[in-house]
This record gives structure tokens, C-alpha cells and sequence, in this order.
């Protein structure tokens, strides 16, 4: 056989042998360990995001606003009795209704004997407040010793109340459900049945 072929031969058996040397390196595989393969998880970011939410780990709802309007969480305030005890209207798990009235407003005399029906009816249920704007407690006692009414009645003397909630017009009436979110706003004069769909509605 000539020298050549012989030289030739004995080049791509060389050659052979260390293509395979090289390919039996750790260095070439993908794995995470020298000699294993890599192994998708399949998670991408997207995934693995919706994975942390489902396990508790998702993003806190914001918190609701203070404000006087639907969907606001109801700003507590303090106003004084017709007897001049202070009371505090609070968040305390319990649905809340307040009506903004004065004893001249004729819509509101309309609506008191609903209010004072509706406040008898829920009493223990719900937290009823009927808020006297800007008129001496006399003034306002004798009007309900007259019409016999019973419902508990806040007195907003400086107006500062009514002036926070906006209340441009009166009657104004808001309830406000058990998490303290205000459901419910209406000027105008409102009824026994209309309240109580509110209520059911919570």
C-alpha cells in the first residue's frame, strides 16, 4: 500500500479519536450538574407570577378612600346629643343610615314619619342617625315632643358636618354598610321601603 494512503488513514483515525475526546467533555452538556441534561421547568415569568398569587403572595387590594360619596369609606366624626352628651358615629362592624335635616325644610317634615317608622323597626340593627343642621336644641326638642318622634337626633350646630359631607340640600341621606362603605346617598326625602331595599341590597 503506498506511504500515503497509510499516513492518510492514520490522520482520520487521529482525527476521529478526538472529535469524540472533545464530545465526552462535562463542559458540553447543558445540565445544571456536569453530565446531566438540562430539564425545562416550563415556568415562565408570567407563570410563575400567577403561581405566587394563587399561594397568598398576591399584591394587597389598595385601600378605599376616605370621602362622603358612594364607594368612600364613611369619615368618622363626633357631634353632640340634643342633651348635650357627646356621640361618636364610628366604624363598628354595624350598618350606619344618616339624614341631614332641620325642622323648617318642609321635604323633611314629609319624610320624619318614615324615618321615625324605619328607626323603630331596626332599632338594634341599625345604627340611625338624624342629623339636626345648624338650629338650637330647644328648637328642635319641641318639634319632636310635638310629632311624638323618638329617633335619636345628633346636633350639627356650626354646620361643620353637614359642610364636610357636602350637603347642599336638604333631606340628604346615606347608609352605610357593615365594612363602613358608604352604599347609598340621595337628597331628597326618602321611604321606609326605599331604605329597606338599600338594606337588602348590602
Amino acid at each position: 500500500m503506498p506511504r500515503r494512503f497509510i499516513v492518510l488513514a492514520i490522520a482520520m483515525i487521529a482525527v476521529t479519536v478526538a472529535i469524540g475526546f472533545i464530545a465526552m467533555q462535562p463542559d458540553n452538556f447543558t445540565g445544571t450538574d456536569a453530565g446531566k441534561p438540562a430539564v425545562s421547568t416550563g415556568v415562565t415569568p408570567e407563570k410563575a407570577n400567577n403561581e405566587q398569587q394563587s399561594n397568598g403572595f398576591a399584591a394587597a387590594k389598595p385601600a378605599i378612600d376616605t370621602g362622603v360619596t358612594v364607594g368612600k369609606r364613611l369619615p368618622e366624626f363626633a357631634l353632640a346629643t340634643l342633651a348635650g352628651k357627646e356621640t361618636k358615629v364610628t366604624l363598628d362592624g354595624q350598618i350606619i343610615v344618616l339624614n341631614f335635616w332641620a325642622t323648617w325644610c318642609p321635604p323633611c317634615r314629609q319624610e320624619m314619619p318614615e324615618l321615625e317608622k324605619f328607626a323603630r323597626q331596626y332599632s338594634g340593627k341599625v345604627m340611625f342617625y338624624a342629623i339636626n343642621i345648624q338650629e338650637p336644641s330647644d328648637t328642635v326638642t319641641e318639634f319632636l315632643i310635638q310629632n311624638q318622634y323618638t329617633m335619636k337626633v345628633l346636633s350639627d350646630k356650626d354646620g361643620e358636618v353637614a359642610k364636610n359631607f357636602r350637603v347642599n340640600s336638604i333631606p340628604t341621606t346615606l347608609v352605610v354598610d357593615k365594612q363602613g362603605i358608604i352604599k347609598y346617598r340621595k337628597s331628597g326625602p326618602v321611604t321606609v321601603t326605599e331604605l329597606e331595599g338599600v338594606l337588602n341590597g348590602l
